[in-house]
């Protein structure tokens, strides 16, 4: 009996440990490709299934919230993007960190955007069971040489 019950609780303590894990790399990936596609795409309403309605944006040309946000999308021709070194740090159960490299070809209002940028992400997992939303992103193009 005393065996079942060790066994009983070290499946539960290692069952509550997976919860806890670190969020999984790969589908923040996935979600975060999937906000640059509906912004690419001008899809609002796509976009808006990833991103959280109290979004924050810092850019180099100033701050952001979702009305802004989608404001910019429209002033985007955005031909192609490629996310790459893609990395997550776990801040909680919650809340995740990623970081990467985007290099986008394209346009702004107008005028040449194409570069690549260093990029990242806070994503909050509202209410604990709910889908991983992206909080918070920033970018920031590279200087000449890469860094």
């Amino acid at each position: 009996m005393k065996i079942l019950i060790s066994y009983t609780l070290a499946v539960l303590f290692a069952a509550t440990a997976v919860s806890f894990a670190a969020p999984d790399e790969a589908a923040l990936e996935t979600k975060e490709k999937a906000a640059w596609q509906g912004f690419k795409d001008k899809d609002e309403a796509g976009f808006k299934k990833v991103v959280a309605a109290d979004f924050v944006g810092v850019y180099d040309d100033g701050m952001a919230n979702m009305e802004k946000e989608l404001s910019d999308m429209k002033k985007w021709d955005m031909k192609s993007f490629e996310i790459s070194d893609y990395k997550v740090t776990s801040a909680g159960p919650n809340i995740a960190i990623s970081s990467y490299v985007v290099k986008i070809e394209g346009t702004y209002d107008g005028k040449d955007a194409s570069g690549t940028y260093n990029a990242g992400s806070v994503w909050h997992k509202k209410g604990g069971h709910g889908d991983w939303q992206a909080v918070f992103h920033t970018n920031i193009k590279q200087r000449a040489g890469g860094g």
